[in-house]
C-alpha cells in the first residue's frame, strides 16, 4: 500500500462516506420587473391634450413633483361651473338672516360641493381647485398631474400636443429600491418552491440575494412554463426592469444521501463510473457506482455503502497509473 508520504506527494485524500443532506440547485431564466406594489400609473381621468411634460424617461421624481400638464375642454367647463357655484355660495352666506331661505342656502352649498367633487374626480389637486377661482380665463382647462410616489419614470407614452383618452397610461413611476424578478420554471419541474425561500441571482456578472414572494400554480400555454416571483433589494440601483437574470434556487435533499466530489469519480476500462475504495490491506480497489443527482460540485452515488473510505482527491492519478500498468494500488 502507499505510505502516507507517497499519498501526500500524489495529493491523494481519503474520506469516509457519510449519509447526509446536500444542497441542490435548480436553475431558471428570469427577468427583472418593476415592483407592482410600489408602482403608480399616471393617467388622465378625462379626455385631454398634452400641453407640456415636466419629467423625462428614466428621471427620478419625488412625490408631489409635476409630471405633465394637460388641457381638457370638459375640465374647463367644470371649472367654470365651480366658479359660478363658489360665487353663489359666497353670496348667500353673506346675506343677512331673513333675506335668504334655508332651501337657497342648502341648494347653493350642494351645488358648490358637487362642482368641487367633480374637479377632484378629474384629478385636480386641492391647490389647483383653489387656484381655479383666480386664474385667467385662457388658463381654464389646464391641469397638472403630479407624482403620487417617489421613483423612476419607467415608461413615457406620449408626445406634447397629443390627444389622449381618459385612462390611458402616460407614465409609469416605480420605486426601484426593491424590484421583482419573474423566474420561468419548466412545466415538467414539479418542485415546490415555498414563499420566503431564497435564491441567488446573477445579472451581468454580479450576484444578488432574492426572496420568493409568489409562485404561480398555472402553466402558461404559450411558453409551457410557470412563473415564480421573487423580490430583490436594489440599494445600489444597479438593477433595472427589463434586465435578464440567471436564477438559482437552493434546496436541501429530503433524505440523507451519499455524495462525493466530482473529481473523485473516474471511468473504468469498460466506461462505467467508479470510485477508489480503501480495502482491508490499506490499498485502493475500484468500485463501480451509479450516478444520481448533482449537488453543486458533488454528485450522488448509488450502489455503495456508507462508512467506506474512498479517494476524494487524487483518483485520476491512481486511475492513470493503473492504465499504464506500472502501478500496483496495493504496492505489491
Amino acid at each position: 500500500m502507499l505510505t502516507e508520504q507517497q499519498q501526500q506527494l500524489a495529493n491523494i485524500k481519503v474520506e469516509r462516506l457519510v449519509l447526509k443532506k446536500h444542497k441542490q440547485t435548480l436553475y431558471a431564466p428570469g427577468e427583472i420587473k418593476a415592483n407592482g406594489y410600489a408602482s403608480y400609473v399616471v393617467s388622465p381621468r378625462v379626455d385631454s391634450i398634452v400641453v407640456k411634460r415636466h419629467a423625462l424617461l428614466g428621471q427620478h421624481v419625488n412625490k408631489g413633483d409635476s409630471l405633465v400638464t394637460l388641457f381638457s375642454g370638459e375640465v374647463a367647463s367644470q371649472q367654470t361651473e365651480f366658479r359660478l357655484a363658489e360665487a353663489e355660495w359666497q353670496r348667500v352666506t353673506k346675506m343677512t338672516a331673513g333675506t335668504v331661505s334655508e332651501k337657497q342656502i342648502l341648494t347653493a352649498k350642494a351645488e358648490y360641493e358637487v362642482a368641487y367633487s367633480r374637479l377632484v374626480a378629474f384629478g385636480l389637486s386641492k391647490q389647483a381647485i383653489v387656484q381655479t377661482l383666480t386664474i385667467s380665463p385662457e388658463k381654464l382647462g389646464e391641469y397638472t398631474l403630479f407624482a403620487q410616489t417617489s421613483g423612476a419614470v419607467l415608461t413615457d407614452n406620449f408626445a406634447q400636443g397629443q390627444r389622449v383618452d381618459s385612462g390611458i397610461e402616460l407614465m409609469l413611476i416605480a420605486d426601484e429600491s426593491a424590484l421583482w424578478v419573474a423566474a420561468q420554471l419548466s412545466a415538467n419541474q414539479d418542485r415546490t418552491i415555498s414563499n420566503g425561500s431564497t435564491a441567488l441571482l446573477e445579472v451581468n456578472g454580479n450576484r444578488y440575494q432574492a426572496r420568493v414572494i409568489q409562485e404561480a400554480h398555472t402553466i402558461d400555454e404559450q411558453t409551457r412554463s410557470r412563473t415564480v416571483r421573487l423580490e430583490v433589494k436594489n440599494t445600489q440601483h444597479s438593477l433595472h426592469p427589463g434586465m435578464f437574470a440567471d436564477v438559482y434556487f437552493h434546496f436541501e435533499t429530503d433524505q440523507e444521501v451519499l455524495a462525493v466530489p466530482e473529481n473523485a469519480l473516474t471511468r473504468s476500462a469498460d466506461g462505467d463510473w467508479q470510485l477508489f475504495v480503501v480495502d482491508d490491506d490499506g490499498g485502493f480497489a475500484a468500485h463501480e457506482v451509479t450516478l444520481g443527482r448533482r449537488f453543486g460540485d458533488y454528485r450522488e452515488v448509488l450502489g455503495i455503502k456508507a462508512g467506506l473510505e474512498v479517494v476524494t482527491q487524487g483518483a485520476f492519478f491512481i486511475a492513470s497509473q493503473l492504465a499504464k500498468g506500472g502501478f500496483d494500488p496495493h504496492n505489491h
